[in-house]
Parts: C-alpha cells; structure tokens; sequence
C-alpha cells in the first residue's frame, strides 16, 4: 500500500513539475513564471518527499545499478553536469534591485506579500 501511494504521487508530481516547468519554458515572461511558481513549489517539495521514499524502497536495486559500469558513467555524466549548471547558476547574478522586485512580486503571487 505505501509503495503505491509513493509511485502514485511521484507520478502526480512528476507531471505537476513537468507540465509547469515545461510552460515556464516554452512561455518566458517572467510574470507566468512568477504565477506557476507555488505550484512548481509545492508539487516540487511533494516530488523530493516522494523520491527519497521511492530511492529508500528501492535502495538495493540502485545499488546493482551502481555496480554496473553503464551506471556509475550515467551517473558520474549527470553529477558533472548538475555541478557545473549550479555554479553557472550561481555565477550568474541579479541585480540587487531587481532581485528585491522580483521576490516581492513571486510574494505577492503566493499570497503572503500584499
């Protein structure tokens, strides 16, 4: 029963994350993406609750994979890039000023700023 409802709602959130990540995407203006953003909040919160549920089920089959010469390149491929996509990230500034607007405007759009 547990194991249903963590695959469950992983798909749910899975698509909840995909769908509104994938509009924010295709649709770049910052207002949309301040509107989706409790949702991509809230169902991404529920996605990481679930994955580490999802990864603890299923730890020995995760394992095995590491084993596998295919799984620690996949794996070693996907870290480097994960790294190297945070710290352009993080080396990509806002302007402090704009950065203030923005976070009181996604505030607002959350409903615990007005």
């Amino acid at each position: 029963m547990f194991r249903r409802i963590v695959a469950l709602t992983m798909l749910v959130s899975f698509i909840a994350m995909a769908t509104s990540g994938g509009m924010m995407f295709v649709i770049e203006r910052p207002s949309f993406t301040i509107q989706m953003h409790p949702v991509h909040k809230l169902f991404g919160l529920l996605m990481i609750v679930t994955a580490i549920a999802h990864i603890t089920l299923n730890f020995r089959s995760i394992q095995a994979h590491l084993k596998r010469r295919s799984g620690v390149v996949a794996i070693s491929v996907l870290t480097a890039m994960l790294v190297l996509l945070y710290s352009v990230a993080v080396r990509n500034t806002v302007d402090p000023e704009l950065a203030r607007q923005m976070d009181s405007a996604a505030a607002q759009a959350e409903g615990g700023g007005k």
